[in-house]
C-alpha cells in the first residue's frame, strides 16, 4: 500500500503593511522555510479598517482588536 502525503506545499501568511508587522512576518516566513524548505510561504499584506481610518481615535472605532480581527 502506498503512503499518501497530505503535507501542504504552499502557505499564505497574512500581515499588516506596517514595517514592524512585515518584519515580524518575514521572520516567521524564514523560520518556516528553515523547518520545511519544500513549503512556499507567501506574505499577503492586508489593510485593516484600523489602517484606513486615521482621523478617529482608535478607542472610538474598536480599540486594538480592530487590527487583528480582520486578519
Amino acid at each position: 500500500m502506498s503512503k499518501v502525503s497530505h503535507e501542504r506545499s504552499a502557505v499564505v501568511l497574512g500581515t499588516r503593511g506596517s514595517k514592524l508587522a512585515v518584519h515580524q512576518s518575514e521572520w516567521v516566513q524564514a523560520q518556516l522555510h528553515a523547518l520545511a524548505p519544500h513549503v512556499t510561504v507567501t506574505l499577503r499584506r492586508i489593510q485593516t479598517s484600523g489602517d484606513k481610518i486615521l482621523d478617529v481615535p482608535l478607542a472610538q472605532i474598536g480599540g486594538k482588536g480592530l487590527f487583528v480581527k480582520e486578519i
